[in-house]
């Protein structure tokens, strides 16, 4: 891909980062331009008004983890996404899981405490922060079974997803477990250039 991918997104946007992310191990150049949820290229490309978008030769697509895998897919990367059924299948697992299991556990922790929404009672906050330890420990329980990464042996987009969420647990001020095998993954992850420019970047 020799013309920059246009990305419209905040770069402090977890979803955006993913796709950065996406974009420097796939050796994918970006020119993203700082759009939120209220900017008019952002209402008019794609109708739930969220960030990223990326333009695509017939117009827009959206949804962080179909943009990942489309830019795996255009790049040729299959280390990052498997062509083989099973293989993908696994790594798109986790990805959704991501999506769904995942980020409905954090939602109110995360927005109460780190971005002073009001809305959630003190039952719902002590809820979120019980389930989100538990999906955080099932992700421990995974990786120690993978063999280092969280669909196997070698580094996938799954990991790239799931390390981003693995940083905002890290960075949200809540009571949290050990989880010896999530440390150790995300200690192997700072060899990795982008992780350390959109993942572990001192942003949530």
């Amino acid at each position: 891909m020799t013309t920059p991918l246009r990305l419209l997104g905040k770069a402090s946007s977890i979803n955006v980062r993913k796709v950065l992310w996406t974009c420097e191990e796939a050796g994918i150049p970006v020119r993203r331009e700082d759009a939120g949820s209220d900017t008019p290229d952002v209402l008019a490309t794609n109708p739930n008004g969220l960030v990223p978008v990326i333009a695509v030769p017939d117009g827009f697509l959206w949804e962080s983890n179909s943009i990942c895998r489309y830019l795996a897919g255009m790049a040729g990367r299959d280390d990052l996404l498997p062509r083989e059924p099973l293989a993908r299948a696994r790594v798109e697992m986790w990805m959704d899981w991501q999506a769904t299991e995942l980020n409905s556990a954090w939602r109110p922790a995360f927005m109460t405490l780190l971005r002073g929404a009001t809305g959630f009672t003190t039952a719902q906050l002590a809820e979120s922060i019980a389930v989100w330890n538990a999906k955080m420990a099932m992700l421990d329980g995974q990786l120690n079974r993978s063999g280092g990464y969280v669909a196997g042996a070698t580094f996938t987009l799954a990991d790239i997803v799931l390390g981003l969420s693995a940083n905002r647990w890290l960075m949200t001020p809540i009571e949290r477990p050990a989880l010896p095998a999530v440390s150790a993954w995300l200690d192997r992850l700072e060899a990795r250039p982008g992780w350390r420019l959109h993942g572990r970047n001192g942003l949530p």
